[in-house]
């Protein structure tokens, strides 16, 4: 298997066909076999079925967490790439083809995606926008780094990586914690602008709590004592 896609889902009815169809039409023509790996956290609505019919294979997490649901997705991929996308149409999956041949082209070892250098009017409210400011100015601060979007979830990456990477947080937080574990341990790692679109279905994050959950967390990883967990 050379890619595996990993979408974590929760009550994603509404989109999660269209992203897998995207899905399909996109890499129709990949050189190599791929996989979609959605990770469901007990969705109550028809979100697996749809994904079945679709193609995916399913995987179910009753574990709640952003950041756990992806831990289990990169555990039982079987690609030696992994994308990720979230399920609610935001991200551009179709771009998926032409990052896994930048990744390889270039000798990369990690990607993740910039979202806010292309952002359309109207797709992030001002206080989002304003949190994501915060927050990778923060980054940038306290790791030593100069990237754009501290909070993107759509990476693209070789697996093999993991082995040397330490993702910690179970929530949120993931989101950062892998791009400061890609560039802290010395990975070829780059960021590429992206679309990002409106996104359909119900909003999960929780705007004000989540964002002082990850505020905190870059603190915590930042002075944690060398060997605490």
């Amino acid at each position: 298997m050379k890619v595996s896609i990993i979408i974590p889902t929760m009550n994603e009815e509404e989109s999660i066909g269209e992203v897998m169809d995207t899905i399909s039409d996109s890499l129709r023509e990949f050189e190599g076999d791929y996989e979609v790996a959605v990770v469901d956290t007990e969705s109550k609505d028809r979100t697996v079925e749809i994904a079945k019919s679709k193609g995916a294979r399913v995987i179910d997490e009753p574990r709640r967490g952003y950041g756990r649901a992806y831990k289990t997705g990169f555990e039982r991929a079987k690609g030696e790439i992994i994308a990720t996308l979230d399920a609610d149409c935001t991200y551009p999956a179709e771009d998926i083809p032409k990052l896994v041949k930048m990744l390889e082209d270039e000798n990369l070892d990690f990607i993740t995606c910039d979202r806010l250098s292309r952002l359309e009017k109207g797709v992030m409210s001002a206080k989002h926008r304003f949190g994501n400011w915060v927050l990778k100015v923060t980054t940038n601060i306290l790791f030593g780094m100069r990237i754009k979007d501290s909070q993107s979830g759509m990476w693209v990456f070789r697996k093999k990586i993991l082995d040397k990477i330490e993702l910690t947080s179970d929530g949120m937080p993931l989101s950062e914690e892998i791009k400061i574990e890609a560039w802290r341990k010395g990975f070829r790692a780059k960021e590429v602008p992206i679309a990002y679109r409106m996104r359909k279905g119900e909003v999960k994050l929780q705007s004000w709590n989540d964002g002082f959950k990850n505020l905190k967390f870059l603190f915590r990883k930042r002075f944690r004592k060398k060997g605490a967990k």
